[in-house]
């Protein structure tokens, strides 16, 4: 079943640097799964940088009516900040599917480029590029990808952390896409439409072995588990 949430992009036309931009897509990607508030912590490291620079750029962002910020609780984007991190998050997974389908880049290289990509402006541009690419709706990692109206498809998915033994699903997407974290599941064969079944559960460390596509059998750590997003079979 998918779930089509729909949101307008309406025409902005705000002067925001680079890095702005770079703050709103991570608080995005912070809030976008649970709805959550994001911390300063979070977003630091997120941003790879002190919580004394995040603090600063909160208080530019809050000024622009961008984010709001909730004391002890964290920040979160208002409506106009939202419809321009989205608009970011469109670009970025466009340039990365495009990387990844039509120049053969490995999905553990693609980000570092798409992160230099978003910033073009050009809106004919990405309009062109999303028709090339047939209008897909999940980028190489398996995340959603808003269309120009900002529509995007929501999967029925759950963390592999919380499925139980002999349950099995297909791997759709992941929690975290850095290079080192890509490469081990290619060393391990879990690849984005792999077949994944528990078949054992450690509850001494949460650890836990899984069969893949059915034949080999693999030991996984909680904080791989953690970081797959499984689509359950029926």
């Amino acid at each position: 079943m998918r779930i089509h949430i729909i949101f307008s992009f309406p025409t902005l036309k705000l002067g925001m640097s680079q890095t702005e931009e770079n703050y709103l897509k991570i608080i995005y990607k912070i809030t976008e799964r649970d709805n959550r508030h994001a911390g300063t912590n979070a977003i630091a490291a997120a941003m790879h940088t002190a919580a004394a620079s995040v603090t600063d750029m909160i208080k530019k962002l809050a000024n622009k009516q961008f984010i709001h910020y909730e004391k002890n609780k964290g920040v979160f984007l208002t409506d106009t900040g939202l419809q321009l991190a989205r608009k970011m998050v469109r670009k970025h997974r466009l340039w990365e599917t495009f990387l990844y389908e039509k120049l053969h880049f490995a999905w553990d290289e693609i980000h570092d480029i798409a992160e230099q990509l978003e910033h073009i402006q050009s809106d004919e541009l990405v309009e062109r590029l999303d028709a090339l690419l047939g209008h897909p709706r999940f980028d190489p990692h398996g995340d959603p990808i808003p269309d120009a109206q900002g529509n995007f498809t929501a999967r029925q998915q759950v963390l592999l952390s919380e499925m139980a033994v002999g349950e099995s699903g297909v791997l759709v997407g992941v929690q975290e896409d850095s290079s080192i974290f890509l490469k081990y599941l290619d060393k391990i064969a879990l690849n984005l439409g792999t077949i994944i079944e528990i078949a054992e559960y450690f509850e001494y460390d949460g650890s836990m072995r899984i069969r893949i596509n059915q034949g080999a059998e693999q030991v996984i750590s909680p904080k791989v588990s953690q970081n797959l997003f499984i689509k359950r079979k029926p």
